[in-house]
């Protein structure tokens, strides 16, 4: 198992949380439902080639500075979107025995025959609730559209089959859909104006006058 190295935190101001940060550190908190929760720290670079090694709901061994070993996984990473770094990480300890709720990833795959006719695919849901033991997590659930013409789509119900643990999200929650095609307006074309039957009478009499001088 993948054996990511942690420290423990003492100094839980401000200041020594910028510290962690400035050293090259992530803090953050490991903590269970039979576990003690306890402030750590871990190596940026480290997480993020754990992160790659492991995938978002994979579990790995969080080693504390003393000795002790913690089967884990991520439950949330906070980031800094400006600096593009990690801000703090939640570690969760999990009991290998004892099912869990979790988010997967939704990957779509091929490209729909509605696509092809001009119609746009468009992904609703990009994670599906499941509930299973931690080690039987699934990376992902791939969504094939190549089918999907326009007008058509996929609900949890259409892909729950392809998956081996309990689906939690409902049924009826769409996934992916093919829309028709947009229409742009034609920006040469000019706008028709409502108009009134007080209006076009009055612009056939001035047609009329433009004839022979009167109005007939």
């Amino acid at each position: 198992m993948t054996v990511l190295k942690a420290e423990k935190r003492t100094d839980m101001r401000g200041s020594g949380t910028r510290k962690v940060r400035n050293a090259g550190y992530v803090p953050g908190v490991l903590y269970g439902n039979k576990t003690e929760s306890t402030p750590v720290s871990v190596e940026s670079v480290d997480f993020l080639k754990t992160m790659r090694e492991v995938g978002r709901n994979g579990l790995f061994s969080l080693e504390i500075s003393d000795g002790k070993k913690h089967q884990v996984m991520v439950q949330e990473v906070q980031t800094d979107p400006l600096k593009d770094s990690f801000v703090h990480i939640d570690f969760f300890e999990v009991d290998m025995k004892s099912e869990i709720d979790v988010e997967i990833p939704v990957r779509v795959e091929g490209e729909a025959a509605g696509v092809k006719e001009g119609g746009v695919l468009a992904q609703v849901k990009h994670e599906i609730s499941v509930r299973c033991l931690p080690g039987d997590i699934p990376e992902e659930v791939v969504v094939d559209v190549s089918e999907l013409g326009i007008g058509d789509g996929l609900t949890v119900a259409d892909v729950k089959g392809s998956l081996s643990v309990e689906v939690t999200s409902e049924d009826e929650e769409a996934i992916v859909t093919v829309q028709p095609p947009t229409i742009e307006p034609d920006p040469d074309e000019e706008p028709e104006e409502d108009v009134s039957p007080d209006q076009v009478e009055a612009t056939e009499e001035r047609k009329n006058e433009n004839k022979d001088g009167r109005v007939e």
